[in-house]
């Protein structure tokens, strides 16, 4: 027990009834424990959500007072379609005075903010300046004017407060001038599940460090979709690379359907489909993922009729991998393949049985597994490659003219070790 809980318990015990006047105040508490604070709805400040009165006066009052200190965390929103015509915004106090350590959100189901912003301001704010835990956003779905700025921004972008182990859940947000929704700073060890984010102007979801401070990590995206966004259906950008997708789906974006600019720790049965609809056509068109630095990807598909050409594009500079993904398309598409590596030397990478088409860049090679076309193991070929056929000590590659050589150790130079065979 803090000593705020045991001042509160006090207080409680001083105002008992005569019958308990001669108890000490920790046993008034005890037989008179502090009732749960209840939700408060955003009917009772006078939203009306018939989708014609602005409501927006009423939803900025309630979740002030909601999220206030003295409320009770949560702020239940009737079924409804509620007018937005500027920013419903809540941020903390700064520093510890403003930490939001308990349960909180918004409960939504059934409700709908219609935004009829036109300035480029964001529909929904939540701006940690203090430590934020267990908040809850579920069920709102948002709808946008086109001419407004981000769906849902979370953001934290401060060195010593955070806003983590929060959860977005059955949200929907389309048709917003910015992104969907956009998460910056210290935000982290977050969740996003069953979460639809699809036709905004940019990007449907947006991740990354802060700009002025703060690290975006451990975001988990679990059966979500972000489809027909107009640029990327996920950026991560700012440095930001920590982030995991499982069963999630990405479609019909104008660009890529997920960018990761510094890596990307995991995708898992992840499935991209028909990206790249700005593109004239499918030879003008690219992959459902460009990843530069590192990444994992397993049981992830790729499938296009139109201009998505593969799967993945990757620039390796740390560890790839990638086990049983596949890449395929028909009609316009029916040339579409698996992945297009390429990367620095020190990049590795290892494709575990892919089905679809695996192409190198230059000199980059990956070690492949039961690859494409029925083989068994293939290694790197290039005497510099970091993918050599290694046994014991001895290093095995083609030289320039084909011939294959074998040395004792890493070879300097293509010619370097000794001819194998005639």
């Amino acid at each position: 027990m803090t000593p705020i809980d045991m001042k509160r318990r006090a207080l409680m015990g001083v105002g008992a009834g005569l019958t308990l006047a001669g108890l000490p105040a920790a046993a008034s508490a005890q037989e008179r424990p502090q009732p749960p604070r209840q939700m408060l709805s955003a009917a009772t400040f006078g939203a009306r959500g018939d989708g014609k009165a602005d409501d927006t006066a009423a939803l900025q009052s309630a979740i002030d007072t909601a999220f206030g200190p003295a409320g009770p965390g949560y702020l239940v929103i009737p079924p409804g379609t509620y007018r937005v015509t500027r920013t419903l915004r809540f941020a903390t106090a700064r520093g510890e005075k403003g930490n939001i350590t308990r349960n909180h959100g918004i409960l939504a189901h059934g409700a709908r903010f219609h935004s009829a912003i036109a300035d480029g301001s964001n529909v929904f704010e939540f701006v940690s300046e203090a430590t934020v835990r267990f908040l809850l956003i579920e069920g709102l779905d948002i709808h946008g004017s086109g001419r407004d700025g981000h769906g849902i921004l979370l953001e934290c972008e401060h060195k010593e407060h955070y806003l983590y182990n929060f959860c977005l859940r059955d949200v929907t947000v389309q048709g917003v001038g910015g992104d969907g929704c956009r998460m910056m700073g210290n935000v982290f060890e977050g969740q996003i599940v069953n979460t639809y984010l699809r036709d905004n102007k940019r990007n449907g979801l947006t991740l990354g460090h802060g700009a002025r401070a703060g690290i975006l990590s451990a975001i988990h995206a679990f059966g979500c979709v972000f489809g027909q966004n107009g640029q990327y259906g996920v950026g991560m950008v700012n440095g930001c690379y920590d982030a995991a997708f499982h069963g999630c789906y990405f479609l019909l974006n104008a660009k890529h359907g997920l960018v990761a600019l510094n890596g990307c720790t995991l995708l898992s049965n992840c499935g991209f489909e028909n990206n790249h609809e700005s593109a004239p056509s499918f030879d003008k068109g690219g992959p459902g993922m460009w990843l530069q630095g590192f990444g994992t990807l397993i049981g992830c598909t790729a499938y296009s009729m139109f201009k998505q050409t593969r799967l993945i594009d990757a620039y390796v500079v740390g560890q790839f991998v990638m086990i049983g993904c596949s890449g395929s398309g028909d009609a316009a598409a029916k040339g579409a393949g698996l992945a297009r590596l390429d990367g620095e030397k020190k990049g590795r990478a290892t494709v575990i049985a892919p089905s679809g088409q695996v192409d190198y860049v230059k000199e980059f090679s990956g070690l492949e597994i039961s690859g494409a076309g029925g083989s068994g193991v293939r290694f790197g070929a290039n005497w510099q490659s970091t993918n050599l056929a290694q046994l014991g000590d001895y290093r095995l590659w083609v030289d320039g003219k084909g011939r294959l050589r074998l040395k004792n150790g890493a070879p300097a130079s293509d010619e370097d070790g000794k001819v194998v065979g005639a």
